[in-house]
């Protein structure tokens, strides 16, 4: 499985839609995580899914 490459640059405009926060991109799992509200945001086919709904809640 290969994985999809997430433009640097839109990683830097982005941030956490509920800390404001940045976030921090993890490729292995490919996800986008915001430590402050303890979530992580999914990437589906290069496309960060910023939705609250739609985050894991982290441990």
């Amino acid at each position: 499985m290969s994985e999809t490459q997430v433009d640097p640059k839109m990683l830097e405009a982005l941030v956490c839609p509920m800390t404001q926060a940045t976030l921090t991109y993890d490729a292995e799992k490919q996800e986008l995580v915001s430590k402050p509200a303890r979530l992580a945001f999914p990437i589906r086919n290069g496309i960060p899914v910023m939705l609250v709904d739609e985050a894991r809640k982290l441990d």
